[in-house]
């Protein structure tokens, strides 16, 4: 039996398809109340329980060989400390020790990429890098951070686990979307009407997945592997998608330094109102961070391959459009 927390979710349901592809058996931990469209149609269990509840973690976990946790929280905006705290640390950490509990023979954690330090521009960020709380700022970084952590403790007392760390996923079965799914359809809506400066590295959710299927078999214990894909700017996946959609290219293009202070005032409004913006300070800063990253480790050790970014978008952008989401 293999259990999947957060299973719901994009890089979740990805997951579940391709162990269902496999015909494992698997069991999905839900929250109560929470849509279960993205598991239609799949063979499998699902049992309502809480990272936060340790108790429905032991049951969840009774009879499981493996457990892959991706339950978390993801947000760039600032204010959810405690809800970060809860899910994405102190839930990490009772998914761990229930997993030791229950006698689960691999956990593998879905960490992040900014759980790592990032260095300055030039350097190449690989599994080397510290994990450190204290010299990562971005809240939701800190918190995976953190979680990171409190598994490796938990390793240390003889859990059987293994950590991966994906960038900036992007691909289909995006149900709920996701930050960059949301980012595209924003796009082809003619949300965004300026080309913005910056990029980062994306991945694809289903290489993702199949990386964690990949560190469950072959990944040795208390090792951090990195999932990722490749640098792509932001003017090039507006242009990719202008070509795929025929949505035309926005004339203007904003230097970095005005859209720092836009999404700053943005980031003051979304807090003082609760509204969902298109922009915050700390997206804006991802995308002028060092994202040199390599993945090198989880190719070599584990067989890890990943596709083409331009081929993710394409793939994204037809699943919006079969499902209705896309407006062009």
């Amino acid at each position: 039996m293999i259990v999947v927390t957060g299973a719901p979710g994009h890089l979740g349901n990805n997951l579940v398809r391709a162990l269902v592809k496999r015909n494992h058996r698997v069991r999905c931990l839900v929250l109560a109340g929470e849509s279960l469209v993205p598991l239609q149609g799949l063979d499998v269990e699902t049992v309502e329980g809480d990272v936060r509840d340790i108790d429905s973690l032991h049951r969840a976990f009774e009879g499981a060989g493996v457990v892959y946790h991706l339950a978390s929280v993801i947000s760039l905006l600032p204010g959810k400390s405690r809800l970060l705290e809860d899910v994405n640390v102190t839930g990490t950490r009772n998914v761990a020790e229930a997993c030791l509990k229950a006698g689960v023979r691999r956990l593998v954690y879905a960490s992040s990429i900014h759980a790592l330090v990032e260095p300055p521009h030039g350097h190449v960020i690989d599994e080397s890098m510290p994990c450190d709380p204290g010299r990562i700022s971005m809240a939701y970084s800190k918190s995976k951070a953190r979680g990171t952590l409190e598994v490796m403790e938990v390793i240390a007392k003889g859990l059987d686990g293994v950590i991966v760390l994906p960038t900036g996923m992007i691909g289909p079965y995006d149900f709920k979307p996701s930050e960059t799914g949301r980012l595209l359809l924003d796009y082809v809506a003619g949300k965004i009407p300026a080309r913005i400066e910056g990029g980062y590295d994306f991945v694809d959710v289903r290489d993702v997945a199949e990386g964690h299927i990949l560190a469950a078999e072959k990944g040795r214990t208390g090792e951090k592997y990195i999932l990722s894909g490749e640098w792509i700017s932001i003017d090039d996946i507006m242009k990719e998608v202008s070509t795929v959609t025929n949505v035309p290219l926005p004339r203007w293009r904003v230097p970095a330094g005005l859209v720092s202070g836009l999404a700053l005032m943005l980031t003051s409004y979304s807090m003082a109102t609760g509204a969902k913006v298109l922009m915050n300070q700390d997206s804006v800063n991802t995308l002028r961070s060092n994202s040199l990253i390599s993945s090198g480790k989880a190719r070599r050790e584990l067989g890890y391959t990943s596709r083409p970014v331009r081929e993710s978008i394409g793939d994204t952008l037809a699943w919006f459009r079969e499902h209705g989401l896309l407006s062009s």
